[in-house]
């Protein structure tokens, strides 16, 4: 066999003169012509010493694969044979087999000693040989030891087929495949592999049993869409999207499924599935889903039918990009744009919208309280500007709990305050500052080193004859004379403590 030939040890020799032989020379594809006597006299060996296992003999000791390849004999090589290893002549190919079977060929030599040794008259390998120039030479070998030959080996006929361009192209491949498996693995966005291919089927059959409209047939049959989730099957998904979810693995996120798409997940499905029925086979858009943890994830969502899956969705993509944090970004931006800092509460420009809004659409009767909070510049003065926020962040404690939409309180000034009342008549309003008395007071309990206090003005618009901005001026009016009361009292409060100590 020419791809384990020891170098040192190769040994030509004229063959007999045989009508078969310009068969044998002409022959398009490379042969050899080998005598194997002495492998076979070295398995007997091994045989009669109790060998049973050969690839473990082989295995505990390489050298014992060395010593059947040095007695293997070069009988003769055909023409092709030449051309194919780049050789002028068969001594030079002989005498260079060390050029030609270099690198791992014991392996592929110990592969065809277990067939033989098997009782097998033929066997086959796959290896990798060079020729003289050194270019190399993926090659597939099929040997058959010659009817008349099966007592000693001496003719064993090796035909080597050059396999190059298809292990150039399988390589190809595989390369090709490990880049795009290592795109999908190591893409910095969560990539689902998945199988509609069942859900397709549930459109068709509906779209067979007459339904034209999806949105219509799913308002009445909303049973449906979950249908259509649980057939979803999911093949594979990549690294980061085991990351993305904290899960594990794949087993375990694909078990806890229901706790990923949850909530309000059947309505962006829905109009998924919509698109598909309208032959959208490329969509976008925004999504809700949580990890395992229970975090909130907000996702832009795309969704591919793969190229040839067309007809029967049965290989889709789906990549999610997680945009938490530019959502949470927006939102605040959406806060800091509605709401004052320090409080927490909505502020003068949200105040002058919805005071607006409240005015074309109602509902009457509208109430408008404006607090003003007392003595806030002379805590400023007194204790420092910071005292006077913590003042303000306990009001807007205070004011955030009074009311939920869609009434609110508002900031509407440095120490003002105002509340928007909706469908409130002047019992309600009575109520909310009965209500905001006693948080005021419950408040002033856990913070007693400054009370807080206010002046409280109220109005109320019974219909659209009355402009709010009219209401409000009453209000705040209302409020001022509560300020000057506040005021008084304080005056005299302080002119009885100073006669008190005189």
């Amino acid at each position: 066999m020419p791809m384990l030939r020891s170098p040192e040890k190769a040994l030509y020799v004229d063959p007999p003169a045989a009508p078969g032989l310009a068969i044998f020379d002409l022959a398009p594809m490379s042969l050899w012509l080998e005598d194997y006597s002495g492998v076979k006299a070295l398995l007997d060996f091994w045989r009669d010493g109790g060998v049973t296992d050969l690839a473990a003999h082989l295995r505990a000791d390489p050298e014992r694969v060395k010593s059947s390849a040095r007695e293997i004999r070069v009988v003769d090589v055909n023409r092709a044979t030449l051309e194919l290893y780049e050789a002028p002549d068969r001594d030079t190919l002989v005498a260079r087999l060390g050029d030609v079977l270099r690198d791992d060929m014991l392996g592929t030599h110990a592969e065809e000693l277990v067939q033989l040794w098997n009782g097998r008259l033929d066997f086959m390998s796959n290896a990798v040989n060079y020729t003289l120039s050194g270019r190399r030479l993926d090659t597939q070998l099929k040997g058959r030891i010659l009817p008349g030959y099966e007592h000693d080996w001496s003719r064993v006929l090796v035909a080597i087929d050059d396999v190059s361009e298809r292990e150039r192209s399988r390589r190809r491949l595989a390369a090709s495949e490990a880049y795009a498996r290592g795109l999908f693995s190591h893409s910095p966005v969560s990539l689902w592999v998945e199988d509609f291919s069942a859900v397709k089927r549930l459109l068709d059959d509906a779209r067979a049993r007459g339904i034209s409209d999806l949105r219509v047939f799913t308002d009445v049959h909303p049973e449906f869409i979950q249908r259509c989730m649980s057939e979803i099957r999911v093949l594979d998904v990549n690294r980061h999207t085991l990351e993305l979810f904290r899960a594990p693995d794949l087993q375990t996120l694909l078990l806890r499924q229901r706790d990923i798409f949850r909530d309000g997940m059947e309505q962006p499905f829905r109009e998924q599935l919509i698109d598909l029925w309208n032959g959208k086979l490329f969509q976008s858009r925004e999504v809700v889903n949580y990890s395992l943890e229970g975090d909130e994830l907000y996702l832009h969502l795309q969704f591919s039918v793969l190229p040839d899956h067309e007809t029967d969705w049965s290989l889709v993509q789906v990549a999610l990009t997680d945009i938490t944090a530019r959502k949470k970004a927006e939102a605040y931006l959406e806060f800091l744009g509605k709401h004052d800092v320090l409080t927490k509460l909505h502020n003068r420009s949200f105040y002058v919208d919805e005071l607006s809004r409240l005015e074309r659409k109602g509902p009457w009767p509208i109430s408008v309280i404006i607090a003003d909070l007392n003595g806030l510049k002379d805590t400023n003065d007194r204790f420092g500007h910071a005292f006077g926020d913590d003042l303000l962040r306990r009001a807007g404690e205070v004011l955030g709990k009074l009311v939920e939409a869609p009434r609110y309180a508002a900031r509407i000034g440095g120490d003002e305050f105002a509340i928007l009342l909706p469908g409130a008549d002047e019992a309600e309003t009575r109520k909310v500052i009965e209500d905001f008395d006693r948080l005021l007071d419950l408040n002033n309990h856990f913070y007693s080193a400054i009370p807080l206090s206010f002046a409280v003005g109220a109005a109320t618009a019974h219909g659209r004859g009355e402009r709010l901005e009219e209401i409000v001026k009453r209000a705040d009016a209302l409020m001022y004379e509560r300020k000057r009361l506040h005021h008084a009292e304080r005056e005299q409060g302080a002119a009885r403590r100073a006669s008190t100590l005189d």
